[in-house]
């Protein structure tokens, strides 16, 4: 009787997955064509390419028999070198140009406030919900990173694709990590659709947001994007040591510590090749 119950929650979990992922990319749609209608087209590109490369790697992750800890350092090196440097070159300048001051302390406050939300979002992980802990920060992280790209584009709309497709890089490897972990105890991948759907909807409900003129205003909110898209990248950073992710998908026997070493190495190149590609994709457009 128990296993028939176990079941019949299992399936009615994996219903109300498959639901919820529907629903989202239903309102990724209607959020995408009204984008279309009201010209904000980069918005539109930055939404379906994040969508596309969180459910296509999730797709991938969850048929992936063994997650290869290689895989997982590239993916997630090149995804934070990216980001750190997209949020110094194109954000940062953005913050202090408004306000030298509230561009500085937005920037500390993104920063404590990225650290917080982290943090506190373990709690996720006590509440019932349809995913499972990772899947639901990876939710809570794509929404604030859409809301903070539509406020962004929604009130500089000369900012090029370059900066926002930075932003979004880090959701293939992210999205591949969280459903390998979450089908491996058997879950649904559609429950990837929630987030890979949230960063476009956010950005394009927040690209209605006009700040004020004031300097201040606009000093503290790049600032803030600014943290919390490096803090978002500096967590994304390759951690090759013993009891972290990529230590517990190392897929073949040996020396953990010789293994880890190697690995170490590259990080660091994934890291920088990450942050090369946007610079040689700054003098491209430029």
């Amino acid at each position: 009787m128990a296993d028939v119950t176990t079941d019949g929650t299992e399936r009615r979990r994996a219903t109300r997955t498959r639901q919820i992922g529907a629903a989202s990319t239903a309102a990724l749609v209607a959020a995408t064509a009204y984008a279309l209608a009201t010209g904000r087209t980069k918005l539109f590109g930055i939404a379906w390419i994040a969508f596309a490369a969180m459910a296509l790697a999730g797709w991938v992750g969850a048929r992936t028999a063994d997650t290869h800890a290689g895989t997982l350092v590239w993916g997630y090196g090149l995804a934070a070198g990216a980001m750190i440097t997209s949020a110094a070159v194109f954000l940062l300048p953005q913050a202090i140009g408004q306000h030298p001051a509230y561009g500085g302390f937005g920037v500390a406050l993104g920063l404590l406030v990225g650290y917080g939300a982290h943090t506190l979002g373990h709690r996720l992980s006590h509440m019932d919900l349809p995913l499972d802990r990772s899947l639901a920060e990876l939710t809570a992280h794509a929404v604030s990173a859409g809301a903070i790209i539509g406020i962004i584009y929604g009130n500089m709309p000369d900012l090029g694709l370059l900066l926002g497709l930075s932003i979004v890089s880090h959701k293939g490897p992210a999205g591949y990590a969280a459903v390998r972990r979450f089908a491996g105890r058997g879950g649904d991948w559609a429950a990837i659709l929630l987030p890979a759907a949230g960063v476009g909807v956010a950005a394009i409900a927040s690209s209605l947001i006009a700040l004020p003129a004031s300097g201040a205003v606009r000093g503290v909110v790049f600032g803030f994007a600014t943290g919390v898209f490096l803090h978002v990248a500096m967590d994304f950073l390759p951690e090759c040591e013993i009891g972290s992710e990529v230590h517990e998908s190392l897929s073949h026997e040996g020396d953990a510590h010789t293994l880890l070493d190697r690995l170490r190495l590259h990080a660091v190149a994934s890291t920088a090749l990450g942050g090369l590609t946007v610079f040689v994709g700054w003098l491209v457009v430029t």
